[in-house]
């Protein structure tokens, strides 16, 4: 199952808008079984990380295919993102669909935090389910925290191979996420 999402407006708009194209995600395809069966709290999750990258990312792979031009990886960028055989796949391709780089990333590194996020998600639902205010704002605390701890892991695997700041790379873990769920 693949679900294409777009996370910034066409060239032309994001142009008057005064937005630096290059260096930027325009699309991100996420593959996976496990995003026709998300639960509310996971879609809500991938809306938001969504969202926000649309508002804002930095994204830029250090290194393209041989034989590709160099305007072709300024950006904007296609990313398809998966999770194949243990690995986690940033299948960057141009906006016309062209390869430009696969970066595939031990899943292991990513694994405790991915558990940690999923016990958290499970014990948000049980909390709202109760009407415990005070375990939910606790529950959210840990949350974020998570994410910054992600997100670090994020930047550092991904060092050298593609830029992105520490919001982008909070997104990107948040994505990572939703794509693990096991179905």
């Amino acid at each position: 199952m693949r679900s294409s999402v777009g996370i910034l407006p066409p060239v032309e708009a994001a142009a008057a808008l005064g937005t630096a194209v290059p260096g930027r995600l325009a699309r991100i395809v996420l593959a996976g079984e496990a995003l026709t069966r998300l639960s509310p709290i996971l879609e809500a999750d991938r809306a938001q990380a969504v969202a926000d990258l649309q508002a804002e990312n930095r994204f830029a792979p250090v290194r393209a295919r041989p034989g590709a031009t160099a305007a072709s990886h300024e950006g904007p960028y296609a990313l398809h993102l998966s999770i194949q055989e243990g690995r986690l796949v940033f299948d960057v391709r141009s906006m016309d669909d062209a390869p430009l780089v696969i970066i595939a990333l031990a899943l292991g590194p990513f694994r405790g935090l991915i558990k940690d996020y999923e016990m958290l998600v499970d014990s948000h639902i049980k909390a709202v389910e109760e009407g415990r205010e005070a375990r939910i704002q606790a529950i959210d605390m840990g949350r974020r925290g998570l994410h910054n701890e992600g997100a670090q892991l994020m930047l550092d695997r991904l060092a050298g191979k593609i830029v992105i700041d520490f919001e982008t790379a909070r997104r990107l873990f948040t994505l990572v996420c939703v794509l693990h769920q096991r179905v």
